[in-house]
């Protein structure tokens, strides 16, 4: 996709979509921390629904690192993966403790060294905590419909993410994962994709394919 069509195909989602946010709740920076990891394999409504109770026992990042693994166990485990999503959250809580004076640090080099963050999870902080469009965090909407529409051809979320920041002009950053989850959801569904009502489909690789075989 040429670099005025990707403007196009944002700018129609971003009309489409004016209330695409971030759908995870959270109210401290480490919150959102402890949120992105348990959103890992499992929906942002499931963990929204968990992380409540989480949230109201575990008021300070001091708290996170005192939990006991089981307690906290019991508490996350309905976000799946329970187990090694308890053990990331005590370490990384450990580390900014001890590595960054108690401060979630607001740099990706920074972030990915912490226990259960990656450069996808680093993405979502850094811009929903503290405005910086870095990069794009590329989950699994933002893969799926990047292959379909043709913005990249590549497999892995690190070389994904690299396509679409060639592609995009740097304004743009910080819409694009919100509004590709929210298409992913609404219209580009995975296994039904609603191809004949989407806004974008005329800049769609995968509808001019489709409409050239019917």
């Amino acid at each position: 996709m040429k670099k005025q069509e990707a403007i196009t195909f944002i700018e129609l989602l971003k009309e489409r979509y004016p209330e695409a946010t971030c759908s995870l709740d959270f109210t401290t920076p480490f919150e959102l921390v402890v949120a992105v990891m348990l959103s890992a394999q499992c929906t942002d409504e499931r963990v929204n629904k968990t992380t409540p109770a989480l949230f109201s026992r575990c008021k300070t990042i001091q708290d996170f690192a005192d939990i006991d693994f089981t307690e906290l166990e019991q508490l996350i485990h309905p976000c799946g993966f329970y187990k090694n999503k308890a053990k990331n959250i005590k370490l990384c809580a450990k580390q900014v403790l001890e590595n960054f004076d108690g401060k979630v640090p607001q740099t990706m080099e920074e972030l990915t060294s912490l226990a259960g963050v990656g450069r996808k999870s680093a993405n979502v902080i850094l811009l929903e905590v503290f405005g910086i469009a870095e990069g794009i965090a590329v989950d699994t909407h933002a893969k799926r419909i990047s292959s379909l529409v043709g913005l990249s051809k590549e497999k892995e979320p690190e070389k994904i993410e690299q396509d679409l920041i060639k592609t995009f002009p740097k304004e743009y950053l910080k819409d694009i994962n919100h509004i590709l989850v929210w298409h992913g959801r609404n219209t580009c569904i995975a296994r039904k994709p609603q191809c004949d009502t989407c806004v974008v489909n005329k800049l769609c690789k995968f509808y001019n394919k489709l409409t050239k075989t019917k």
